[in-house]
């Protein structure tokens, strides 16, 4: 994913940092010379790069801290503040209410994800019961209707354009006064692209951001950019008034720092990152919880909320006991590859927990570790209960694996190494039996070191490593226990 590299070369030059035995301003300086030049090959801005070394480096005055302070804690916090004031205008964006009618219009260049992003937001605020509409006021691009309609229709969003109407102006104005006498409170207007900045689409712009007179203008930036994109922002941000910021192709191989200058550009606040092509892969941004993730510092609250989108509140008590037991199914097991893939990319999941690099995850091994888990999904379809339901892995007989391969469609062999990835997964949840689950506000040193202990056996040792070994681990233990959202999951606010 976009900022992976960019998050591992600066969780590495914190790791350095950490290895070394004496903190002193040429360790201070080594740290972050190395982050800078991550920042610059991401395509950062310069005087951005620029300005976060100077702040920092007044913020962190090695000369006047006292021996005691914990010197490590206080350069990391102070990176974390800067990156977080660099992706921080600092004033929310509009936001729109229920019930009353806000019109959005969404700008930028063509090839951006502009109308694609434009039903996603959509689509976004109708889950959470919005009445969304979305207006195609994009009349330069051929099949830009087209596009606009299918996606809406697919989304089952309302939609309004014209095939013979050349003037995106009075296309916008009727939209937007149709939807406005339908009650429909979130009115989205996509608006024209080109290839390249140019006074026509500038104006354009303006006269469609005249007549409707949108409650937030939304610029729409590909992560791809590169060094364009603070000129390109700053660019847009003086035709109309750019209230706040969506990056696109954050699922890409590009570097993606360029769109963190856009922000700086436009000082307007990143709402959303398009994660992929799909109506779904669509993230709300928030600086904070990307920034601890970004240098490796994990997201605790994003991922239990993962958590409790895909395991629902009364399932969770009843698959904490069976954990509890060490009674591990094929069921059990269908179960949590769904869990897994309603959670979105694994890599991204990976990123949420401390002491994890979005890298840990080879580019394109995602895809190939989903489609597998999918394949297996397919062959589990084609067995009995009786065969999901049960313990006993020698049920298992030739003849039987014929039957599901036939059934699934796939070969002997690879019902064969689902059975295996069975084994090895049932064998790991048997070693959890010793686990002990903590009451609400039972988390006691003493568990919680036990607890650590039984963890670490089983986690392969480069994640036991990247945690910070065992210490690593009973810290992290010590966060699940002061979490309230932890105890929630574990079935202890019962």
């Amino acid at each position: 994913m976009v900022l992976a590299q960019l998050g591992g070369s600066i969780s590495r030059a914190l790791q350095q940092m950490s290895n070394a035995t004496v903190i002193d301003e040429k360790v201070l300086t080594e740290c972050l010379n190395e982050i800078a030049r991550a920042l610059l090959q991401s395509d950062v801005q310069f005087k951005l790069v620029r300005d976060l070394q100077n702040n920092i480096k007044k913020i962190v005055n090695l000369d006047d801290l006292a021996a005691g302070h914990n010197k490590r804690k206080i350069i990391q916090q102070a990176i974390f503040s800067e990156l977080c004031k660099i992706l921080d205008p600092g004033k929310p964006s509009f936001t729109p209410k229920k019930g009353k009618a806000s019109v959005v219009m969404f700008v930028g260049l063509q090839g951006s994800g502009k109308t694609t992003t434009c039903t996603k937001y959509a689509f976004h605020h109708q889950k959470k019961g919005w009445k969304p509409a979305l207006v195609c006021a994009d009349t330069f691009r051929a099949g830009a209707f087209d596009q606009l309609k299918q996606n809406a229709t697919k989304a089952k969003i309302p939609f309004y354009g014209s095939y013979m109407e050349s003037d995106p102006v009075k296309i916008a104005v009727e939209g937007v006064e149709r939807f406005r006498q339908e009650n429909c409170d979130l009115i989205i207007v996509d608006t024209s692209g080109r290839h390249k900045q140019e006074a026509a689409l500038f104006e354009e712009m303006r006269q469609v951001s005249e007549a409707t007179k949108p409650d937030l203008v939304i610029f729409v930036m590909d992560s791809s950019i590169g060094q364009a994109a603070f000129d390109q922002a700053q660019a847009f941000k003086k035709s109309v008034s750019v209230g706040a910021v969506i990056i696109t192709k954050m699922d890409g191989h590009a570097k993606g720092g360029g769109a963190l200058s856009a922000v700086a550009a436009t000082k307007s606040p990143v709402i959303f990152i398009g994660t992929g092509e799909h109506m779904d892969e669509f993230e709300v941004f928030d600086v904070k919880p990307f920034v601890s993730r970004l240098l490796g510092m994990g997201d605790w609250s994003g991922f239990m909320d993962k958590i409790h989108e895909v395991v629902p509140m009364d399932q969770q008590p009843e698959l904490m006991q069976k954990l509890s037991e060490g009674h591990f199914t094929l069921r059990i097991m269908y179960e949590q590859f769904q869990n897994i893939l309603k959670m979105g990319p694994i890599g991204q999941v990976f990123s949420m927990l401390p002491g994890f690099s979005a890298e840990l995850m080879p580019q394109g091994r995602e895809k190939e570790s989903q489609a597998k888990l999918k394949r297996y999904m397919t062959m589990m379809d084609s067995m009995t209960n009786e065969e999901l339901d049960s313990t006993n892995i020698k049920l298992m007989n030739e003849s039987r694996m014929m039957r599901i391969a036939r059934g699934s469609g796939r070969a002997v062999r690879e019902v064969m190494e689902m059975l295996e990835e069975y084994k090895r997964l049932a064998k790991i949840w048997s070693k959890m039996k010793n686990i002990k689950i903590p009451k609400k506000g039972d988390m006691t040193s003493l568990t919680r070191n036990a607890n650590a202990q039984n963890m670490g056996k089983f986690l392969p040792p480069q994640m036991l490593k990247q945690i910070g070994g065992m210490g690593g681990l009973q810290n992290l233990m010590k966060q699940m226990g002061s979490s309230k959202d932890m105890m929630g999951m574990f079935g202890g606010d019962k």
